[in-house]
């Protein structure tokens, strides 16, 4: 197995400056991981420097609340696969899911899958602020919804991925849909015990510390 193509390599840092992201491109192409992770800020710039090196650009929709209403996230995808981002990670409405307004919930993934044209889509589910039940029906709705991989945490909330959260969340989406864990994330031994657990991802900002031997 080679572990960096399990990692999105990630920097969603505000203050990051280009110089930043041009290093983590640098880094990424180096490693050979699957996808850098920034700010749709930046999608553009990744984009350019990593054309043709079979990693890909990721890029984070709704980002860090999920909060921003379905109209403002299909048009920030539109516009970030215009860019050149391959991937999406969207932040679910995370106080509708926990009020029970599942249509809601699903209608705000589905306007994100049909804005980003066929291109891969990740749904952050905030599992720190979900109870198990409500993971589980987060889960439900984001395959429902006709997302491509469910996602731990935006890092931004508190929390962080563990083992329980990645086989409760691989249980439930069943094998064919891809299961990313993310937040807290540091050590090679975390990456291994939760690609164990279930995880097809690893989002990350120690990617170098991880896949170095």
């Amino acid at each position: 197995m080679k572990l960096a193509s399990y990692i999105d390599n990630t920097l969603l840092k505000p203050a990051a400056e280009p110089e930043a992201i041009r290093a983590l491109c640098e880094e990424s192409r180096s490693l050979g991981c699957a996808s850098v992770c920034v700010n749709p800020c930046h999608v553009a710039l990744c984009a350019e420097l990593l054309r043709g090196s079979g990693v890909n650009v990721c890029t984070v929709i709704g980002f860090p609340l999920g909060a921003n209403t379905s109209a403002v996230k299909a048009f920030e995808a539109r516009k970030a696969v215009e860019d050149g981002a391959e991937e999406i990670d969207m932040v679910i409405n995370i106080g509708h899911l926990k009020a029970g307004d599942y249509d809601y919930v699903e209608n705000d993934i589905r306007e994100v899958v049909k804005a980003g044209g066929g291109k891969l889509v990740k749904v952050i589910i905030e599992t720190f602020l979900l109870s198990d039940e409500e993971k589980v029906k987060a889960c439900e709705i984001a395959v429902k919804a006709g997302a491509d991989f469910v996602k731990t945490c935006t890092g931004f909330s508190g929390g962080a991925a563990n083992v329980h959260d990645i086989a409760l969340m691989r249980k439930t989406v069943g094998p064919d849909i891809g299961v990313k864990a993310s937040g807290g994330v540091r050590t090679k031994e975390d990456a291994l015990a939760l690609i164990e657990a279930g995880a097809t991802r690893i989002g990350t900002s120690s990617g170098k510390a991880i896949c170095t031997p």
